[in-house]
């Protein structure tokens, strides 16, 4: 599973200012803010934005300037893979060190949409044995028992980032994993491509 909230996109002016420096084109912006405080490109900036988004990544770094925050909770399986895309991106993880112990392990905690019976038997059989070490480290504070749980959590347990990115990584992940067979994948490109301008400046790029 994966479910991204709290999404914030900004630095829009500024980016497509920057992108006009080279050519000392200010005079053509035409882009403006709404009632609703929301930045909308003019016909000059985005024909611009794109030309220079076809152009390849030497000439749209601008879109490194263009900046999404958002909360996304999802699975260690699927966090290993995006800790591929590390350079230009910074989280903010929930720690599986301080605090796995802090509450209850619940079915809740855990991918399993794509399990059989048989093996959402086995992860209720897991949670258990998780949540029997989780109550004696507390009782005990034995590292032992702590070293129990970070040592048998499963893949599938679901993690919790704030993560800061530019439009250019959201690029990149978007053309390398939109058909990818993890689903995760496929529904964070989906979201992208309802981000401002990400059809024209992201998901319309060949």
């Amino acid at each position: 599973m994966i479910r991204i909230t709290k999404a914030s996109v900004y630095n829009f002016e500024n980016a497509l200012r920057g992108a006009r420096n080279p050519m000392n084109s200010w005079p053509k912006i035409d882009s403006y803010y709404d009632d609703n405080g929301h930045y909308i490109l003019g016909e000059n900036d985005l024909a611009l934005a794109v030309k220079l988004c076809k152009a390849g990544s030497d000439h749209r770094k601008f879109m490194r300037q263009i900046l999404v925050s958002v909360d996304i909770l999802a699975p260690l399986y699927w966090w290993k893979e995006f800790d591929t895309y590390k350079v230009g991106t910074t989280a903010n993880s929930t720690s599986t060190m301080h605090k796995i112990h802090a509450k209850p392990f619940e079915p809740g905690d855990f991918s399993h949409d794509q399990l059989s019976t048989t093996a959402k038997e086995a992860l209720l059989s897991m949670i258990n044995v998780l949540e029997d070490a989780r109550k004696r480290f507390n009782a005990t504070k034995d590292k032992c028992e702590w070293y129990e749980i970070i040592q048998l959590l499963p893949s599938g347990y679901n993690q919790l980032r704030t993560c800061t990115m530019s439009y250019e990584n959201l690029f990149n992940m978007y053309h390398a994993r939109k058909t990818h067979k993890l689903y995760e994948w496929r529904e964070l490109c989906a979201w992208v491509a309802t981000l401002p301008y990400a059809g024209e400046l992201i998901c319309g790029i060949g």
